[in-house]
């Protein structure tokens, strides 16, 4: 009995992180189960591209490199590693709530796959402020940037 809660919680991690990033997962199930698991799993991915991230902006920093250059890596790595689909959402939803239409039109415009002036703007304010937030943690001290880095991207 022990077994098949387990066997719920790999097949939902590797859904997860086939549903959620790049990483090269091999899931042998796709079906209502595993992807409902992969929705329960779906902190744990944050988890790891937060931990790839930080990684990366400290091997930034014990190189030499600024505070400023290690959180745009933190910015980086997760919207590389989940094809920029946070952003994406992002986007879509200041263009449909920024339109001003009615709530069918708004609906209408976050389907379509272009960007719309209130995306970019969106985009470009967040990524603005997420960076400008992890150069002040990373220059007070890399484990506070380190640990900023995994909490924002869980």
């Amino acid at each position: 009995m022990l077994c098949a809660p387990l066997v719920g919680v790999v097949l939902g991690c590797g859904a997860a992180l086939v549903a959620l990033s790049v990483l090269p997962v091999k899931v042998s199930r796709w079906d209502r189960e595993a992807a409902r698991g992969g929705m329960l799993c779906a902190p744990l991915v944050g988890v790891v591209l937060g931990c790839g991230a930080a990684l990366v902006a400290l091997l930034l920093l014990f190189l030499g490199a600024g505070p400023l250059l290690a959180a745009v890596a933190a910015a980086a790595v997760p919207a590389a590693l989940t094809r920029g689909l946070h952003l994406d959402g992002l986007a879509d939803t200041a263009d449909g709530l920024g339109s001003g239409k009615p709530a069918e039109d708004a609906l209408r415009i976050m389907k379509q796959s272009d960007i719309g002036p209130f995306g970019v703007i969106t985009l470009v304010l967040v990524l603005f402020a997420q960076v400008a937030a992890l150069s002040q943690l990373y220059g007070d001290s890399w484990a506070r940037g380190a640990l900023a880095t995994v909490v924002s991207a869980v």
